[in-house]
């Protein structure tokens, strides 16, 4: 079982900035993909930003330039620098990893609101 405990949503006003940290129980070299998901009310949980074992990083166009995905390998932590926000970018944030051995684990989210 892998344990995953995200931090760092709160509100902010637009064009700030939040940073989401998600904290993992195992090294995160376990880990072939790591990302950031968020689902706001009413809508599908989507992809906003992934990023390879070996590094390679993806993000929705909605946050390209924007958000940054990050890893701290002596931490197993994973983070995601938001800037500019926007009112759209409001949702509950999930951690998601995947491992070859024994599939996905989410962490129970992280709600960031935008708002003036």
């Amino acid at each position: 079982q892998v344990q995953l405990v995200e931090s760092g949503g709160g509100l902010v006003q637009p064009g700030g900035s939040l940073r989401l940290s998600c904290a993992t129980s195992e090294n995160i070299f376990t880990f072939y993909a790591m990302g950031w998901y968020r689902q706001a009310p009413g809508k599908q949980r989507e992809s906003v930003a992934t990023i390879l074992s070996g590094g390679s990083t993806n993000y929705a166009d909605s946050v390209k330039g924007r958000f940054t995905i990050s890893r701290d390998i002596g931490k197993n932590t994973l983070s995601l620098q938001m800037n500019s926000l926007k009112p759209e970018d409001t949702a509950v944030y999930y951690c998601k990893v995947d491992r070859y051995s024994d599939g996905t684990y989410w962490g129970q989210g992280t709600q960031v609101t935008v708002s003036s």
